[in-house]
C-alpha cells in the first residue's frame, strides 16, 4: 500500500483551507503530505499542486476534497487523472464519492468522465470548423486583415525602398515593422504592377 497524499486549494487569500485539510486528515493523509494553494483554479502554474505531483509515487493515492479543487476544466482534470493512472497512482475525491480510481466502480465512473471530456472536445472542434466554414462562405477569412496599397505606412516603405538611401534594416527600424512585414508591403506594389501589365 502506498501513501495517501492530499491537495487543498482555495481561490483567494481571504478564504480558509481548514475545512478541506480536516477532511483530508480524516481520509488518512498525514499533515506533512497535504499540499496547499491559495490561487485561482484557472492559473496554469500552481506551486502547491506542482509539489504535490512531484511527491507522488506508484501505489500512492492523491486525495482532494472536491474535483473542482484540482482541475482547471473537465479536459484538464481528465488529462491529469489519466497521467496519474498511467503511473499507477490512485485518485479519490471525498465529496464526489463515486470518483475513486482505487475501486472498480470509481474507475468506471472516471472512464465515463473521460468519454464526456472527449465528447466536449469534439463538439468544440465541430463548432469551430462550422463557424470557419460559414465565415468562408460569406467571404470572410481568418487572420490579420491585409494592408491596402494606399496605406500611408505601405507607401512610405515603398518610397524609402525606391530611394535606396537606407538599408532594409534601417527602413524596418524607422517604420517599426519586421522584415517579413516590409517584404509584404513591397510585394503589394509588385501585385498592382503585375495586374496593370496584363
Amino acid at each position: 500500500m502506498g501513501r495517501k497524499i492530499g491537495y487543498a486549494r482555495v481561490s483567494t487569500h481571504d478564504q480558509e483551507l481548514d475545512l478541506q485539510v480536516d477532511a483530508l486528515l480524516k481520509s488518512g493523509c498525514s499533515k506533512k503530505l497535504i499540499f496547499k494553494d491559495k490561487i485561482s483554479g484557472a492559473k496554469k502554474s500552481r506551486p502547491g499542486l506542482d509539489k504535490c505531483l512531484e511527491n507522488l509515487s506508484p501505489h500512492d493515492t492523491l486525495i482532494v476534497w472536491r474535483l473542482d479543487r484540482l482541475g482547471r476544466s473537465m479536459s484538464h482534470l481528465v488529462n491529469l487523472i489519466e497521467s496519474l493512472l498511467e503511473k499507477n497512482i490512485g485518485f479519490k475525491s471525498i465529496q464526489d464519492c463515486a470518483i475513486d480510481t482505487t475501486t472498480a466502480s470509481g474507475e468506471l465512473m472516471f472512464n465515463i468522465f473521460s468519454a464526456l471530456a472527449q465528447f466536449e472536445r469534439r463538439l468544440i472542434q465541430e463548432r469551430t470548423q462550422a463557424g470557419l466554414s460559414a465565415a468562408r462562405a460569406r467571404g470572410k477569412f481568418g487572420g490579420r486583415p491585409r494592408k491596402s496599397i494606399n496605406d500611408p505606412k505601405v507607401k512610405m516603405a515603398q518610397e524609402m525602398y525606391k530611394n535606396k538611401k537606407m538599408s532594409i534594416n534601417e527602413i524596418c527600424s524607422s517604420l517599426e515593422i519586421s522584415r517579413a512585414t516590409f517584404y509584404r508591403y513591397i510585394s503589394l506594389a509588385d501585385e498592382i504592377n503585375g495586374q496593370t501589365d496584363v
